[in-house]
């Protein structure tokens, strides 16, 4: 491929389309980071009075930010199922907390991919690593971004996910469709991203990682 950088987002877009992870290198941390981790993203960029103090570290927990390659690339998402004790019903990334066998994040976010919605590791091509997230709930995640490779066949975990969709990456990158909420939580007022794809909002966390890759991705003025 050229050794030029596309200098627009639907440049990068057709990059990924033709060259897959390659062209989203440049953009992202190509390591990632010790630790623990020390969250540069939160969820409390949008809301910073609500910052509580940490008595306790960060649990960390990954997540892989899902690029599927085809002539029109998507990202992948799962629907979490109603039942669970956190974020019931939300729109997620796979991923989850690390546990003990995983001899690091990005192993979890590949376990959790495998173990979610039936997606190996041979089909992922890593492209990078995103600034960590520190969570309300108290977790620090490692976004971990995959291209992934036709040919995959899902099989999703009946008791996690109640569903998996795509949503364009065209859509996702168009600053046009990056929205601003604000709904009453625990007393407070509290404002969070979102994107609205047919019938699904995608909001929180998995919102504000995708608002972090686009940032990066995003051709800066010179």
């Amino acid at each position: 491929m050229s050794s030029v950088t596309p200098l627009t987002l639907p440049g990068i877009v057709s990059a990924i389309a033709e060259h897959g992870a390659e062209p989203l290198r440049p953009f992202l941390f190509p390591s990632p980071p010790p630790l623990p981790l020390e969250p540069r993203r939160s969820d409390f960029d949008l809301n910073p009075e609500a910052r509580p103090v940490r008595l306790q570290a960060l649990q960390p927990a990954a997540v892989l930010l899902p690029i599927i390659k085809s002539p029109e690339p998507t990202v992948l998402f799962t629907r979490r199922t109603p039942h669970l004790a956190r974020h019931a019903g939300q729109v997620s990334f796979p991923g989850g907390r690390s546990q003990n066998g995983d001899v690091s994040l990005v192993a979890t976010a590949l376990r959790e991919t495998m173990e979610e919605v039936g997606i190996a590791e041979k089909f992922i091509s890593l492209a990078g690593f995103l600034d960590a997230y520190e969570t309300g709930t108290g977790y620090a995640i490692l976004p971990v971004v995959g291209v992934l490779a036709q040919g995959f066949a899902l099989s999703p975990d009946a008791g996690e996910v109640a569903e998996i969709f795509e949503a364009p990456l065209s859509f996702l990158i168009d600053p046009a469709n990056r929205e601003r909420h604000s709904t009453e939580w625990q007393g407070r007022l509290r404002t969070y991203y979102a994107f609205n794809w047919k019938g699904h909002t995608i909001w929180g966390a998995t919102a504000a990682i995708l608002v972090d890759f686009v940032d990066r991705i995003s051709p800066k003025e010179t």
